[in-house]
């Protein structure tokens, strides 16, 4: 008898031990899915038995703010399925089959049921939502056979802050409703209920604090347009990814060691450093040196690479224009013509997926040899610069220190360049600065940030901290967008841009986002070089792009409504952009 009275008494014990965190929390998440399901599910039936428009409305948002709040973890551990649940309502082609594949989800119901809901389109609305319900099922479904683990625990809820500064605050998944704010605060309560299950034996932890106050403001400022998110990022923002970081070292949880974009040892998007340059290269055995840089410097400034040593890459990349050359296009290499595009700056160009306008290769090596190959550009070759080095003492010196018993081919040469390039990527702006809580903006630099990342939309395609199309917060895509960039008569442009590589309907006049850091040094703009000031782009995305100027562009990706930006705003803007200019050029 004692013996069956002790193993009860053993059973009841394990059976009532603390589950692990990792099992807490998945738990949570799971729960949370089947609350998403049952409320699209209801936002179905409304639709369905013709509820008015406010109900139908207020649904929608109900359950948008309930995808946010599992959003940490659905984007990390799912993000194929979580593009299909809330990806943008834009098509996608997918270069390995070829094939252009409708918008899903929640950004293309919202186009519905905002700002106002026709009854006309409910057969077509259905079928989206029934779309929307089976990616859920299929989200709980592969949840079922998920496996946590601490790391990627806090790992996720780091990158979710730093996804509620990036995308949140700036309206990128809300960009008809405009709820993006009030949605913000379910990304971090979905934060709180799972850091809470780390820190509820340590009531002294100031994670939770930090926390509710970053609530609490977005809850008390939930006013898009004069939401100021200069002052969230750096009071809320910032201290709350800070201590994320903090509280996994404390609890002995390691952190990855694998190499990625956004570094995983990140504590805010702004430190020195943050970005992991070889992340970004395609030979990682071939990490950038010194050495390495200082003879791409070398070559990069000897027009030995050209065809008939008339021409170097610096003919065409001043360093004090931030790596540009001034022109609307360059003159081509039989100085009779001009080339194809603008001459794009270098300058914070390696934190990218794709280069060149048309997005067609996709490393700096690549780059390199595109330019130095064109025949228009620098009409060379690298295996007979290959030769013409081994005779020259002196580079067969600096490639002897910079790739040991490796000697002078093509490869080496393209390594080099791309690794002087590399060097270009500073991030020592007074942007950069302020984000580090080291130097104070003026009020109208303020201002323009706020309008930049907000009601002027910019950061919805030039990602902050980087300002380019590389999308955070995981950084492993660059995106291109279709604007209606005029040409210099006041007609749609004619260059098809990345449509001549995929020959996709929906990539016809698509170009690569660039970076605007040292934007106020490497005009004129665009891919034509037909803006010649930074006022003219900006009015250019105030009237709405080439749909705004009447152009019929039905694959245009930049919102054709007006921004009815002020000419006050507009000053500030830039403001703003002066601030991205590197500490070399100020």
């Amino acid at each position: 008898m004692k013996k069956i009275f002790f193993f009860l008494l053993v059973l009841v014990m394990v059976s009532c031990q603390e589950k692990p965190k990792t099992q807490q929390v998945k738990q949570l998440f799971k729960a949370d899915v089947a609350s998403l399901i049952q409320s699209v599910n209801d936002l179905e039936t409304k639709i369905q038995s013709n509820a008015d428009e406010a109900r139908i409305q207020n649904q929608f948002l109900k359950a948008h703010s309930q995808y946010k709040k599992l959003e940490v973890f659905s984007e990390y551990y799912f993000p194929e399925v979580s593009k299909a649940i809330n990806g943008p309502a834009i098509p996608e082609f997918e270069e390995n089959d070829g094939k252009t594949l409708d918008p899903q989800g929640f950004q293309v119901v919202e186009e519905f049921l905002f700002p106002k809901y026709d009854a006309k389109s409910k057969a077509i609305l259905l079928n989206e939502i029934g779309i929307l319900s089976a990616n859920l099922k299929r989200l709980s479904r592969i949840t079922e056979t998920n496996e946590l683990t601490d790391s990627h625990v806090f790992d996720a809820m780091r990158l979710e802050v730093f996804r509620i500064i990036t995308m949140g605050i700036t309206g990128f998944d809300s960009p008809i409703a405009q709820k993006s704010i009030s949605e913000a605060v379910a990304s971090l309560e979905g934060v709180i209920q799972y850091y809470r299950l780390y820190v509820e034996d340590n009531p002294s932890d100031g994670g939770l604090k930090i926390m509710e106050q970053a609530k609490n403001y977005l809850k008390t400022n939930s006013n898009f347009n004069q939401f100021d998110r200069a002052a969230f990022i750096l009071n809320y923002g910032n201290p709350l990814s800070r201590k994320l970081y903090k509280t996994q070292k404390s609890l002995n949880i390691p952190f990855f060691t694998e190499i990625r974009g956004l570094k995983t040892t990140a504590q805010t998007l702004f430190d020195k450093e943050v970005f992991d340059e070889e992340a970004f290269s395609g030979f990682p055995d071939y990490k950038t040196t010194e050495e390495k840089a200082a003879l791409g410097k070398s070559l990069f400034n000897d027009p030995i690479l050209s065809g008939d040593n008339s021409r170097s890459c610096a003919s065409c990349h001043h360093a004090d224009k931030a790596f540009t050359d001034g022109l609307e296009k360059a003159v081509s290499f039989n100085g009779k013509s001009f080339v194809k595009r603008n001459t794009p700056t270098l300058s914070n160009i390696a934190f990218q997926r794709v280069f060149f306008s048309d997005s067609r290769v996709s490393y700096l090596e690549d780059q390199a040899v595109a330019v130095i190959t064109n025949a228009d550009e620098m009409h060379g070759s690298l295996e007979v610069a290959a030769e013409k080095l081994k005779k020259n003492k002196n580079y067969s010196q600096k490639f002897a220190k910079a790739f040991p018993q490796k000697g002078i081919t093509a490869f080496e040469i393209k390594n080099a360049l791309a690794s002087y390039i590399r060097t270009l990527s500073k991030f020592d702006a007074k942007f950069d600065a302020y984000m580090r809580d080291e130097v104070a903006f003026t009020k109208e630099e303020k201002a323009g940030f706020n309008l930049f990342a907000g009601k002027a939309k910019c950061a919805t395609c030039h990602f902050i901290p980087l300002t380019n199309g590389t999308v955070p917060p995981n950084f492993m895509k660059s995106e291109s967008e279709v604007l209606g960039v005029p040409d210099k008569d006041g007609k749609l442009d004619s260059d098809l841009g990345k449509y001549n590589l995929t020959q996709a309907i929906i990539h016809k006049y698509s170009f690569k986002t660039p970076t605007i850091r040292n934007i106020t040094l490497t005009g004129p703009y665009m891919h034509n070089g037909v803006f010649k000031s930074l006022e003219e782009v900006i009015d250019f995305y105030n009237e709405g792009g080439g749909k705004g100027r009447g152009f019929r562009l039905e694959n245009q990706t930049l919102p054709e409504d007006k921004l009815n930006l002020t000419d006050m705003e507009k000053k500030q803007l830039i403001a703003f952009m002066k601030t991205l200019t590197d500490k070399a050029y100020q």
